[in-house]
């Protein structure tokens, strides 16, 4: 299922729907960015474990190795980013303050990091966003200096980003976007690094696809050092823009899409992610709102690993692709889940689409 774009004007990419990116922007990011980001983020940042299970195998066919940044304090591989990038700011930036816009999970890391370095930071999030992320974003947010907040606003009557530019003009607030900046990159690809520098290398890469900072990130590093790797995106069939945009070379938009996998909502890749993707990424494939379910339910019932449909996405995509026999490396994005929805997503592994 794909959205017509030409409905959805209101949402303002860094281009226009179809437009070719800015391919000298591929090198904004190099593997010597991502090893200085790992250096910068150590000691808030934990290095999360890299686990296999003989079950999860067997149900691939391949030898898979999960990358737990489920484990992170926030739950969630979005505190990498959000350090390093943090970690760059000026003096003079320090003091005035950040501001940055997240359904949930770069919300949380933005806060921690606020908390952690002293930087003021206000968060925007949508109305609609996961209670318990929204909560836990309010509790890193106590523990931040004076001038931090939240403010929420309707994903219906504006776009987060016109939100944040804007609030970021009036205030004097720096703005870091959550995925689509080079030190949220780098910081991102720092978790790659740490698997294939713990259980690699690999024949093949499943990673989660939503502005594609992870994505690019980890693309960076495997075409690097483990250059013979195939890494595969992965992303909702609902949310299928990166794929579309991979696949023909130029910027798709798919507004809001109705998926389980909230942290995969970001409307388009961005000016720095896209041609990231475009020049280390080999593939982009999608998963449906079932297999997401059933991915996420059985890391919760046979792996005994908490996940959000979000961070299943790689699980889901290496059960329907892997390549017979070979070493495959997921990185489990996130485990920010609100229990209140898993009767929905029962019903949904079991539905029949």
């Amino acid at each position: 299922m794909t959205t017509d774009e030409t409905a959805h004007e209101r949402e303002k990419p860094w281009g226009s729907p179809g437009d070719a990116p800015d391919m000298t922007l591929a090198s904004a990011v190099s593997i010597d960015d991502v090893r200085a980001a790992a250096a910068r983020i150590e000691g808030i940042a934990i290095r999360t474990p890299s686990i296999s299970f003989p079950r999860l195998d067997a149900l691939a066919g391949a030898r898979l190795t999960l990358k737990c940044e489920n484990l992170q304090p926030i739950g969630a591989f979005k505190i990498r980013g959000g350090v390093n990038a943090m970690k760059m700011l000026s003096a003079e930036q320090r003091a005035r303050g950040v501001i940055t816009y997240s359904s949930g999970n770069h919300a949380q890391a933005i806060a921690y990091a606020a908390s952690e370095l002293g930087i003021p930071a206000v968060i925007v999030m949508p109305m609609n966003a996961p209670r318990v992320k929204l909560e836990a974003t309010r509790r890193l947010l106590a523990a931040a200096p004076k001038g931090s907040e939240i403010i929420e606003y309707d994903p219906d009557a504006i776009s987060r980003e016109d939100l944040g530019r804007r609030l970021s003009v009036e205030r004097g607030l720096h703005l870091i976007p959550p995925y689509d900046h080079p030190d949220v990159i780098a910081g991102q690809g720092t978790a790659a690094l740490e698997l294939i520098e713990d259980v690699g290398p690999f024949d093949e890469l499943y990673i989660c696809c939503g502005g594609g900072g992870l994505l690019g990130g980890s693309a960076t590093v495997s075409k690097a050092i483990n250059p013979g790797c195939r890494v595969l995106g992965v992303e909702p069939e609902l949310a299928d823009d990166a794929k579309r945009s991979h696949e023909s070379g130029v910027l798709h938009v798919v507004s809001n899409p109705p998926t389980i996998a909230d942290g995969t909502r970001t409307p388009y890749l961005g000016r720095y992610t896209l041609p990231i993707v475009l020049a280390r990424v080999d593939a982009i494939m999608t998963v449906t709102e079932r297999e997401i379910a059933r991915a996420m339910l059985f890391c919760f019932e046979t792996l005994k690993l908490v996940v959000e449909p979000s961070g299943a996405l790689g699980v889901a995509g290496a059960i329907k692709a892997a390549t017979a026999g070979v070493r495959v490396g997921v990185i489990i994005s996130g485990g920010n889940v609100d229990l209140d929805r898993l009767p929905e997503i029962r019903e949904i592994a079991e539905s029949s689409e």
